[in-house]
Parts: structure tokens; sequence; C-alpha cells
């Protein structure tokens, strides 16, 4: 039978009409749009058409799209680049994050904490998605605050509540991020409805082209580059400009938005149908965040008496392409720190991931669901005593 790939929340493949739009700047249009002579002229023609249909996408101006190579880069200028800025005027910065953020944020604020450059805070998540606000309160009032809050978490789904916390980040005069990496695309994402500081997006999470990603940062915001040696992107991330990957990302963007409500109905109907399933078919299972507001494309499950590494070895021999949690923790064994932090460090259960795109069928979660039943309960019955 054909393999079943359920781990689209990793990365999702290059669709037919962004591998179209891409082709030209591949080939034919191939110039630095920094050079004056036509092909330099008609790549620039090229970036700044795709920087006006990104800005389109998120209600934002063309001036306020930054081209990065990724989520990560985008995760790591905000956060960084928005306490730099704040230091950079005398002042120690606060970062405020939740404890349920991507590595992309976690490592980078550890790191400039380590280093002395800021002062970390760390938000409690509950698994029901409610965030510790009292705290985010008596922090924003002690004043030079930068809080970042991912908008869906890309292990279980869960929706943070982000315009509350604009609300609050904005009155307390703070600057807010979010990583909205796995909301574009499956929730409406609209910085014109949603006023918030800065915003992180990348393309192969909506079917554009790996290595490619934004910075949305709102006029007036005052952030300082991680990079030197060019003007490029107004000098706040310099580099010779990717034109290819712009116009692909631009382009998964525009249809992103496009097809978002009726995407998002038709994946939440199958998540329904897959957790319904499994819930029936595996005894003791646990929707992580099962309780909270979640994203359509994300259902991650407990599993007690069984090792998470076997379970998804087993998983893949039998054709599931499924995940214990983030695939960005390259070569990581270690448990996930968002189910820890949602359910505490002594766990006991395996993670598994099954995540949702737009050519996932309701047979394929059929079959998954079934295979998923049987490898758990061969596994548990290997590891029963005697």
């Amino acid at each position: 039978m054909d393999p079943v790939y359920l781990d689209y929340a990793a990365t999702t493949p290059v669709r037919a009409e962004v591998r179209e739009a891409m082709l030209p700047l591949l080939t034919e249009t191939f110039g630095n749009p920094s050079s004056p002579h036509r092909w330099g002229r008609k790549a620039a023609e090229a970036l700044s058409d795709a920087r006006a249909t990104a800005a389109q996408a998120l209600g934002a101006t063309p001036a306020e799209i930054f081209f990065t190579r990724g989520g990560t880069e985008s995760d790591n200028l905000a956060v960084l680049g928005t306490t730099r800025a704040l230091a950079d005027e005398g002042q120690i910065p606060t970062l405020v994050v939740t404890s349920v953020e991507h590595h992309a944020v976690h490592d980078a604020a550890e790191k400039a904490e380590s280093a002395g450059q800021l002062r970390r805070v760390v938000l409690d998540v509950s698994p029901e998605g409610t965030v510790d606000m009292d705290r985010l309160d008596e922090v924003l009032a002690e004043g030079h605050c930068v809080v970042s809050a991912m908008w869906v978490n890309n292990e279980t789904g869960i929706v943070l509540p982000i315009p509350e916390m604009v609300d609050r980040v904005s009155a307390a005069g703070g600057t807010m991020h979010s990583d909205a990496v796995q909301a574009f695309g499956k929730l409406p994402v609209s910085v014109d409805a949603v006023p918030i500081d800065l915003l992180s997006v990348t393309g192969h999470k909506i079917y554009g082209p790996k290595g490619t990603g934004l910075l949305f940062v709102r006029a007036g915001t005052k952030i300082s580059p991680l990079l030197f040696g060019g003007g490029q992107e107004r000098a706040l991330r310099p580099g010779t400009e990717d034109v290819a990957g712009a116009v692909g990302l631009a382009t998964a963007m525009r249809l992103g938005v496009d097809e978002q409500g009726d995407l998002s109905a038709r994946l939440h109907t199958l998540q329904s149908h897959l957790e319904t399933r499994i819930t029936k078919l595996v005894p003791n299972v646990r929707i992580n965040g099962g309780m909270a507001q979640r994203g359509p494309h994300v259902s991650s499950f407990g599993v007690p008496g069984v090792d998470g590494q076997q379970l998804l070895m087993a998983l893949d021999l039998e054709g599931i392409a499924v995940s214990g949690g983030s695939a960005c923790a390259s070569g990581s064994t270690g448990g996930s720190h968002v189910i820890a932090a949602l359910y505490g460090d002594d766990d006991p259960t395996a993670t598994v991931r099954f995540s949702l795109g737009r050519h996932s069928t309701k047979e394929e979660l059929d079959r998954a669901a079934t295979t998923f039943a049987t490898v758990v309960e061969r596994l548990r019955g290997l590891r029963a005593p005697g």
C-alpha cells in the first residue's frame, strides 16, 4: 500500500502554482536585484511585487515586510533585534516568552540571557491553553518588555490568546511578537485586525519553498539588525535576496489566505474524525491539549505503556509518517519541552503528533488510526511484565 504522510506540521510539498511562479526567477530573470542593469531591474521588480503580495496577505504595508531565510531566523531577528534595540538605548530589556515556545525563540532567549544581554521571564501555559496573564501584567508594569508568544503551538496545536496578549502589551507600552508559522493559512491571521508589532511566517509550512520566511515589523517598532554587510532589506536583513524564494513564499501566502476558510473547515472535520477513531481504538490514550482551542491540522496523542521512539519507528515501517513532536529538534531523542510544560517532567506517556494537510483524506486517516492501534497493542504486549 502507498505510504501515508501525516507530518504536514513538519513540512509541506511545494504546490504546483508556487513552483510555476518561481521557475522564471531561477532561469531567465536571475539577476541580482541590487544590480542597476536590466537583469537586476527585472529581479528588483519581481521582489517588489512579492513584497506587496505578502503584505496584502497579512494586512500590512510592503515597507513592513522583511524577507528572511525561514521561521527560525525570523524569530531570532524579532526577539533578539528588539531586545538589542532596547539595550542600545541603555535599558535592561526583559524578554517574556511562554513555556511552549518553539526552540527558535526559547533557545535564543536562553542564549541571550546567559550572555547577560537580557532578563528572561517564562509564562506558564496550561493544558487548556490558558496563559498566566497575571504574571504577564506584573512584568509589563516593570517596563522595557518584549513579549513573544506563538499563535498556534507546533506540537499540540493549542491556540494561544494572542489578541488579548497584544492588548495588554500595547497598553503597557511593550513590544509584542508572535511566531505564526503554524497559524498562517489555518486560522485568520491579520496584523490589521490584531495590531501586533512583529510576526513571523515561513514558506515550507504553507506549500511554499523551504528556506524562505519573513518578519513583519510594524512601522515605528524599534529593532536592530543581527547581521551586517549590506543594505538589503533596508539594512535590517542584509545579504543578496532570494528573489525566487520570496516570490514562492508570497504566492503560497496569497493562496493560503484565499483558501484558508475552506481548508480549515475540511481539516477540522478530518481532525475530529481521526481523534474519535483513535480514542475508540486505543485504550488510555490522551489528546494533548484536547480541552484547549486548537488549530485544525494538529492532533497530538499521549500514549502510556510504550516507548516513543519504538512507536515512531514501527509506524514508519508500516508506512505511516508522523512525528513525536517538533521536527525541528534535529537528532533529539529527549522528551518534549512542550509536553513537560503542560503535564510535568515526569509525564509517562509517549507523544505522537499527527498533522494534516490539503492532501489528507478520510481513507488515509482510517488506515493510520487502525495501524496506530495495532502497533500500540503490539508494543504494549512486548513491554508487559512476565
